[in-house]
């Protein structure tokens, strides 16, 4: 017994192991048992020649030439080189401590197929050089965020929505359900808006100077002039402005669109960035309506497919995917979480359509009310769970990884 390792090597309080939840706009990262990541970085890296650059400071520094990418695919990590740039980046240069030294624990999204899986621990081990490993499943980690081992997790981010059944935390893969109408197809639908309304998105980077105008007028600014930004560029930055447009001003209205009813709702005031600012309306409604009938609104000269499904069309297809004796389970413990979810209304509206889908059951929809528990519960969950005493049998070490290979995943992280 004596040679025996001591279970604090991996866990408890001399040793704090590293949380990375990776999401499509952002990678959270941070020190498990703390309440929120203590850093989070955009997942986009730029590519000037063969320069990289990655963070917050130089993404957004105009360079001639220089493209802005994404290493995610479908909620999923594509290119493995850039991420684990990304990935360094937040442990050394933002949150000032190596990997080597701590335990890591990465979450993964539930539809994450095994190649992907494996190399997160080729990576881990070989690239970033941390003693011990473990991937989560983001929705899991969500629902204990939320203190829940059965919940429906519907996480509505930017890139992709998800719904993810968890009995007793192991997830119900069959009954899973994703899709691409989330927050990024808000923008583009918010962009079509603006550019029927001749309004053009000018990016704070280039405003040198701005006169306040009066609401309708055209606006009065100096602007900066930059030579060889490219298209991707500038499409990053003109993201910024649809995201703030989206968080202040859109809303969504508690039954399907109605017009009429939209219009009676009172107007809210944007500015944009070169100071031109108008009253939204019914604009603010039906721009998000896309989230729940995909079909009905489409983007201007593109069709959508017919099987598309709408984010309660979605949770309803995969709570009858599930065991009819999990069913009232599962709608009296739904967890709402993903930044596109703090949409004005979008709570109340989910749970109007899904009493009207499942009559007769008890929905109880549980949203976090603080905005950073809801973006970030992924990372809130990983961290409680890396921090537990218990889970330091769970870890997978390094030479059980030497020993087994990357395989090794598929056993220890169901």
């Amino acid at each position: 017994m004596a040679n025996a390792p001591a279970p604090a090597v991996y866990g408890g309080d001399e040793i704090s192991a590293l949380v990375i939840d990776p999401g499509s706009s952002w990678t959270r990262a941070g020190f498990a048992g703390e309440d929120t990541p203590k850093v989070v970085v955009p997942t986009f890296y730029g590519k000037s020649g063969d320069r990289i650059y990655v963070g917050d400071n130089d993404l957004h520094s105009p360079r001639p030439g220089m493209e802005i990418l994404s290493p995610m695919s479908d909620g999923c990590v594509s290119d493995w080189d850039m991420t684990v740039k990304i990935w360094d980046y937040a442990l050394s240069k933002r949150l000032y401590t190596e990997a080597k030294e701590h335990p890591l624990l990465i979450t993964e999204p539930s539809w994450n197929p095994a190649k992907d899986r494996e190399k997160a621990v080729e990576v881990a081990f070989e690239e970033l050089g941390v003693p011990a490993f473990y991937l989560a499943k983001e929705a899991v980690c969500s629902a204990f965020a939320c203190g829940k081992p059965t919940a429906l997790v519907v996480d509505v981010g930017s890139a992709v929505a998800s719904v993810t059944p968890i009995i007793d935390g192991l997830v119900l893969k069959k009954a899973t359900f994703h899709s691409e109408f989330a927050g990024d197809y808000i923008n583009s639908h918010l962009s079509a808006l603006f550019k029927s309304k001749n309004i053009t998105l000018t990016p704070h980077f280039m405003i040198a100077r701005k006169m306040p105008v009066e609401i309708g007028q055209p606006p009065q600014a100096t602007l900066k002039t930059f030579d060889g930004l490219t298209e991707s560029f500038l499409e990053f930055q003109r993201a910024r402005i649809l995201n703030e447009f989206k968080e202040s001003t859109s809303g969504v209205l508690e039954q399907p669109y109605n017009e009429v009813i939209a219009n009676i709702r009172p107007a809210r005031p944007f500015e944009f960035p070169d100071g031109y600012n108008l009253n939204f309306g019914a604009d603010r409604y039906v721009t998000t309506e896309p989230l729940f009938q995909p079909q009905a609104y489409p983007l201007p000269d593109s069709t959508v497919d017919a099987n598309a499904q709408g984010i309660t069309e979605l949770i309803t297809a995969s709570v009858n995917a599930c065991d009819v004796d999990a069913r009232a389970n599962l709608v009296n413990n739904i967890v709402l979480i993903g930044g596109t979810s703090l949409l004005q209304g979008f709570t109340e509206r989910i749970n109007i359509e899904l009493n009207q889908a499942f009559p007769g059951m008890k929905i109880r929809i549980q949203a976090p009310g603080n905005s950073s528990e809801r973006k970030y519960a992924g990372w809130i969950g990983g961290s409680i769970l890396a921090s537990l005493g218990t889970f330091h049998q769970m870890w997978i070490g390094k030479k059980e990884f030497e020993e087994v290979g990357p395989t090794v995943v598929e056993k220890r992280c169901k």
